[in-house]
């Protein structure tokens, strides 16, 4: 049987991410909170912000940015869905919820 979580993201309990998807105390609480349907929403949403504010993975700005996005998407004011929400595909706008981003600066 799958391990379950009450997702912080979504708001109901579902089934939970197989492994520990990024390191230290905050990948910790994202196993321990975030379901894997959640963590597929960051994915998808942390590709938006890559792709909008051109971030480069090897810098360590745009990876710190990613990092206080991923703690704000997941556990910051506002993070759970909206009451009513449905996942994408399901008839709501995609992204519906995020939190809205600061870039780094780029040289």
């Amino acid at each position: 049987m799958a391990r379950m979580v009450q997702c912080v993201k979504i708001g109901r309990e579902l089934p939970a991410l197989e492994r520990q998807p990024y390191g230290g105390e905050l990948g910790k609480r994202i196993f321990e909170n975030v379901s894997q349907q959640g963590w597929d929403m960051w994915m998808q949403y942390s590709v938006v912000l890559i792709n909008h504010y051109g971030l480069s993975l090897g810098d360590p700005q745009s990876r710190q940015f990613l990092e206080e996005q991923m703690e704000e998407f997941f556990f910051g004011a506002g993070a759970q869905m909206p009451e009513g929400w449905t996942p994408e595909g399901e008839g709501a706008p995609a992204g519906k919820g995020a939190p809205a981003a600061k870039a780094p600066r780029r040289k």
